[in-house]
C-alpha cells in the first residue's frame, strides 16, 4: 500500500504527520451528507474552515501560521516588480506564491490557489496507480457538487471531468486547472497587484496588513470573455 504522505505533499496545508491534508478532507467529506441544501453546503464550507483554521493543522505550514508571509519582506523591490510582469511570473516564484495565497484568503478564496497547486502536484504523480486515488481525493475536494472547497466551473468542464474519474490520466484535471487559472489571472491577479501588501514591497517595506473583505460574487469565464484586465499598479 501507498505512503498517503506522498499523495499531497506540495499543498503544504497538512495537519501532521500522521494526517496528511488528503486524508483530512477525505475525512471531512465523509462526514458531511452529499445531498445537502445551499445553506447546509455553506455550513459545511465554514466547518471545514473552521477545523482547518485549528493549530494542529498547521504544523511546519508557512501558509497557515500568522504572520510568516510577511518573511516576503526579504523580498527585493526587484524582485517583487517581476511578479507584475505575469501571472506565470508570480506563481512560478515560491515568494510569489506564498504571496498571493496570502492575498486570496483576505478574500476568502484560497480554494482557487489550493486547487491549482493540488493538481501541478496531481500531473507529477510518478505511477500510474497514483492517479486514482489522488484524483478521487481532488474531485471530492474541489470539483463535485457541494464539495468543501468548490471551485467556480463552468457545466461543460464539470461534466468532461466527471466523465473521466473513471480511469484519470495525468491530463483529467488540465480544462478545470486552465478554467481556474484564467480566473484567477482576470480577476484576483489585478487585485493583488493593487494591494498594499504588494505596494509595499515595491516600496521596500514590511507587507502592510491586508484586511479581510467579504468574497466578492462568484465569476465565469463569460464573464472576462473580450476583456482586457487592467494591470496597472496605482
Amino acid at each position: 500500500m501507498e505512503n498517503p504522505l506522498l499523495l499531497f505533499p506540495q499543498l503544504n496545508i497538512s495537519a501532521s504527520k500522521d494526517k496528511p491534508y488528503y486524508k483530512v478532507m477525505k475525512s471531512a467529506i465523509k462526514e458531511e451528507p452529499h445531498k445537502a441544501s445551499k445553506s447546509g453546503a455553506k455550513q459545511k464550507r465554514n466547518r471545514l474552515s473552521l477545523l482547518l483554521q485549528k493549530p494542529e493543522f498547521h504544523e511546519g505550514d508557512h501558509l497557515g501560521k500568522p504572520g510568516n508571509l510577511t518573511k516576503a519582506a526579504s523580498v527585493s523591490p526587484e524582485e517583487a516588480e517581476k511578479w507584475g510582469e505575469s501571472f506565470d511570473k508570480l506563481l512560478s516564484e515560491k515568494a510569489g506564491l506564498d504571496a498571493f495565497t496570502k492575498f486570496l484568503k483576505t478574500e476568502f478564496s484560497e480554494e482557487n490557489i489550493e486547487f491549482w497547486i493540488a493538481c501541478e502536484d496531481y500531473k507529477k504523480s510518478k505511477s500510474a496507480h497514483e492517479l486514482l486515488p489522488k484524483a478521487k481525493t481532488i474531485f471530492e475536494t474541489f470539483i463535485q457538487k457541494d464539495a468543501p472547497k468548490e471551485v467556480n466551473l463552468d457545466f461543460h468542464t464539470k461534466a468532461v471531468t466527471s466523465q473521466s474519474m473513471g480511469q484519470p490520466l495525468r491530463s483529467t484535471f488540465d480544462a478545470a486547472q486552465s478554467t481556474v487559472y484564467r480566473l484567477m489571472e482576470q480577476d484576483s491577479y489585478p487585485r493583488f497587484l493593487r494591494s498594499a501588501p504588494y505596494l509595499s514591497l515595491l516600496q521596500g517595506r514590511p507587507p502592510a496588513r491586508a484586511l479581510l473583505r467579504r468574497r466578492s460574487r462568484s465569476f465565469t469565464v463569460s464573464d472576462f470573455q473580450s476583456v482586457r484586465p487592467d494591470l496597472t499598479v496605482w
